[in-house]
């Protein structure tokens, strides 16, 4: 348990070096980092953790690799180009207990730019907010993590454990992108994720699916609609059978632990739509895109064939509807983070030192990658950052005064869970 000493000193160093770490925030987010565009945030990531005397790994996510894990998204681009970055602090002998500090740099896209009330790829901070795409989710998140260990260091300590920086992608689509360093070797003791989740702690979330649904009609021109097929039309009908499974799925919260008293956990969103090739010519295909979520304990591959058997029951009856789905990235399941872990009470007390207030954890209807830890490597995954608001719509943005609490409480779990050295004096000059 760290000192009153030890506590004062860390906490005023990330003050002392708070503005520095608000700069460093507004330079990410004015690198828009949608997919496959993420080299140039990733640059300043490498330049960042690199500087601070990190041991640097920098690979390019491979797809044959990660579809043989289970929990491996399927993918519709190209992954060239597309890396992840992990910077490495190894203190001289390793004592203290492990920690892995992640968070990913995409974001989505910022939609029509004339609708934002400013420039979606600038980072003023106006009355206490930071604005701009991806400030709040959640590069304010990465460089919490970051000037939070620069904090420990400036106070005069050398954190005893390991400790690995991780920047990803594919957060916002797959979740190949932690999967892929887990698969790398990357491990440790405990996960910190610092997203935009209102100074709280994420005690479980759902699972999602992404899928494209194909309509098949039959064109001909307006003349003789009643011989012709409009997949368009016929693409309502697919959604609505789909509102039928999400209604069914909300209906079993009851069922399901942390779920019971959400209003409406299972959220289907139809993100896209497409369809036709001619105004004067009855449609010959639609496509739209979904997002379902799933319960944690429920295997995606069950969920997926529920769905499938929603699709194909269309098929059947008087006026039978061709309707394909087609897996386009995540096919993840949820997770429960257990109670009472050595990480989460660490925590607790942490918060509770620099909010005021005991630590509060909720249960979310979105996906976080704390589920390839949780799940796949036995890891206790504390996803817990500051305070957002239009996260994913237009004004993004990100409390200013809850990004400095936060990374105060990063800090000291930094300084508490790794352990601390005291760094050495510099020798006198003779």
């Amino acid at each position: 348990m760290l000192s009153d000493d030890q506590t004062r000193r860390i906490l005023d160093a990330v003050d002392a070096g708070f503005d520095a770490q608000l700069s460093f925030t507004q330079d990410l987010v004015k690198h828009p980092s949608l997919r496959t565009r993420e080299g140039s945030a990733q640059d300043l990531m490498f330049g960042a953790m690199s500087g601070r005397g990190l041991d640097m790994d920098r690979w390019e996510l491979d797809q044959t690799e990660l579809s043989v894990h289970e929990g491996f998204g399927p993918v519709t681009v190209s992954y060239a180009g597309m890396t992840n970055v992990v910077g490495t602090y190894r203190p001289g002998i390793e004592r203290g207990r492990s920690l892995i500090l992640n968070g990913h740099i995409d974001v989505v896209p910022e939609g029509p730019a004339e609708d934002w009330t400013r420039f979606p790829w600038d980072a003023p901070v106006i009355d206490g907010w930071m604005y701009g795409r991806g400030a709040g989710d959640m590069k304010a998140g990465l460089a919490a993590n970051l000037f939070a260990f620069d904090a420990v260091r400036a106070a005069g300590f050398e954190p005893a454990g390991r400790i690995h920086f991780q920047s990803v992608v594919e957060e916002e689509c797959t979740g190949n992108g932690s999967l892929s360093a887990l698969m790398r070797g990357y491990q440790a003791d405990a996960v910190i994720i610092p997203e935009p989740e209102e100074d709280m702690l994420v005690r479980a979330n759902v699972g999602v699916v992404w899928f494209k649904v194909r309509v098949t009609g039959n064109p001909t021109h307006p003349r003789e609609m009643g011989t012709g097929f409009n997949a368009i039309d016929a693409a309502y009908t697919a959604m609505t059978a789909l509102r039928g499974v999400e209604k069914k799925w909300n209906a079993e919260r009851e069922a399901h632990r942390h779920f019971e008293d959400v209003e409406h956990p299972i959220n289907f969103n139809f993100g896209g739509i497409a369809g036709g090739d001619w105004p004067s010519s009855v449609p010959a295909w639609c496509e739209f895109d979904v997002r379902a979520a799933i319960y944690p304990g429920i295997a995606a591959k069950d969920a997926w064939a529920e769905l499938q058997a929603c699709l194909a029951q269309l098929g059947t009856g008087p006026s039978p509807i061709k309707a394909v789905g087609i897996k386009t990235g995540f096919f993840a399941e949820g997770y429960v983070l257990e109670p009472g872990s050595d990480a989460e009470n660490l925590l607790s007390r942490t918060h509770e030192k620099v909010f005021g207030v005991e630590l509060k954890s909720f249960t979310t209807p979105g996906y976080l990658d704390g589920r390839v830890f949780a799940l796949y490597a036995d890891t206790p995954a504390l996803v817990y950052g500051p305070v957002s608001e239009s996260i994913h719509g237009f004004d993004e943005r990100v409390s200013v005064e809850s990004v400095r609490r936060i990374t105060k409480s990063i800090a000291l779990f930094i300084a508490d869970w790794c352990g601390l050295d005291e760094q050495p004096l510099a020798a006198s000059e003779g």
